[in-house]
């Protein structure tokens, strides 16, 4: 009957946070989906879009870190399911509205709901879910975003046949908060609340008598969390630097098409897809065969080897795309030529994309296992502040990646803005392969009883 509970409760559970983080994600970027549309009606310059927009980044990226405060202070049901209602209603408010200075007040205010969506779901998997199954099931729930962002501008394109943008972000926002009252009934916040054993509890069952409680004091202290930090911050930093720039790097550096830069992104967010999954489901293989120790991490050994082949595929895309391929083919040309004659393209463009699948398989996976790693390590208590305040970095590299990195390639070259990014992330790596067997463990270690 146990057995049995666990089960319709985690498949109702990550159901209801699957669709509902999806539609936190769609209602995220409404404004995006319908935006030729409100032009048309309304008269935005640049300069009034990158208001809009940059408002709610602003705003997400404050709530999403005292979300995660919040989630271990407060019901993670209701901080999930509040936000996702408050996301819905702006939606319908801001369909309402018509001037500039009004879309951004909103959008400001959406930004603050959507920061209420993932560390709830941390929270939750991390207590329904087994260490050696958390990772799986954290990738598979970042995938909503993939699933809303990929299916969400074909949805709205055909809607946009039969209604204006303004009904659109009615019913988007309607169903949202709607969506949200279920999240309230089915969305529990661990198994005790339906009188069934903690997992903690279950997989821990030599510290008996131990208290897995810390401190902040204790737990901000701990060295592992700022190690975690400082590489998601370079992880996340160097994604973004090649993500935002790496488009105008291969038409203005690398004499690429707009069309051939395009394709990249494409191809690494699809690399980007299968490493995200790719990474919680092959380091739970490694949690499930070693389990979870005080030093050490089962899951560092791929998230090093991850971070290598960042580097890896930045220095080849630095290196190797050329505007011309030389007179004496290079090796790589010689073995992609076969590929390219029967699929009628050249070998460069081969090669773009399958650089671009592969820095995007080896940037989302460790972005995943940062996330995983740092809800996993940090006491029970402060599993949810634990991924804010490694997220909270993340966002100071995704900043880093914006101006700084553009002033590099001003002052000298997108090349050399490239070639000290693949610097930082080589130092990166070397470093968490030199501290990988270092105290993983935040805060206080329960004491054993026999």
């Amino acid at each position: 009957m146990g057995a049995t509970g666990y089960g319709y409760y985690r498949v109702t559970i990550f159901v209801c946070m699957f669709v509902g983080y999806a539609l936190y994600f769609f209602n995220r970027k409404t404004f995006s989906f319908v935006m030729p549309s409100v032009m048309e009606e309304i008269h935005l310059d640049k300069d009034d879009l990158g208001k809009i927009t940059s408002s709610q980044t602003l705003a997400y990226a404050i709530s999403k870190f005292i979300s995660g405060v919040l989630s271990d202070q407060i019901s993670a049901r209701w901080l999930f399911s509040i936000g996702l209602f408050l996301v819905g209603g702006i939606n319908v408010v801001f369909s309402w509205s018509s001037t500039v200075p009004m879309f951004t007040m909103l959008w400001f205010i959406n930004g603050l709901g959507q920061g209420c969506g993932w560390p709830p779901c941390g929270k939750v998997l991390r207590k329904w879910f087994e260490p050696s199954q958390f990772g799986t099931w954290w990738s598979v729930l970042s995938c909503s975003m993939n699933c809303a962002g990929s299916l969400g501008p074909i949805l709205v394109t055909v809607l946009l046949n039969y209604y204006d943008w303004r009904t659109i972000l009615t019913m988007s926002g309607l169903f949202c908060a709607a969506f949200s009252l279920v999240c309230v009934v089915f969305v529990k916040n661990e198994p005790k609340d339906v009188g069934l054993p903690s997992i903690e509890g279950a997989v821990k069952k030599g510290a008996k008598g131990g208290n897995n409680d810390s401190t902040l004091r204790e737990f901000l202290f701990s060295p592992f969390l700022w190690v975690l930090s400082l590489g998601y911050l370079v992880v996340f930093g160097v994604k973004t630097a090649a993500t935002d720039w790496g488009q105008l790097f291969l038409m203005q550096e690398k004499g690429q098409t707009a069309l051939m830069g395009s394709t990249y992104m494409s191809a690494l967010e699809v690399g980007g897809f299968f490493g995200s999954l790719a990474a919680g489901f092959i380091s739970d293989r490694a949690v499930a065969r070693q389990g979870l120790g005080t030093h050490g991490n089962p899951r560092h050994g791929l998230l090093i080897l991850m971070m290598a082949g960042m580097y890896v595929s930045m220095y080849l895309f630095r290196v190797t795309i050329t505007p011309a391929i030389p007179e004496e083919a290079p090796l790589w040309v010689q073995i992609i030529h076969p590929v390219s004659v029967v699929l009628g393209v050249t070998e460069q463009e081969i090669w773009i994309l399958c650089l671009g699948a592969l820095f995007g398989f080896s940037s989302y996976g460790p972005i995943a296992l940062f996330g995983v790693i740092a809800s996993e390590s940090a006491p029970s208590n402060f599993c949810g502040t634990s991924h804010a305040v490694v997220a909270l970095m993340a966002n100071v590299g995704a900043f880093m990646a914006g101006f700084p990195f553009s002033s590099i390639a001003k002052q000298y070259s997108w090349d050399t803005a490239f070639w000290v990014a693949e610097l930082i992330m080589a130092g990166a790596t070397v470093a968490f392969f030199l501290v990988r067997n270092m105290r993983t463990k935040m805060g206080r270690i329960p004491t054993k009883m026999d």
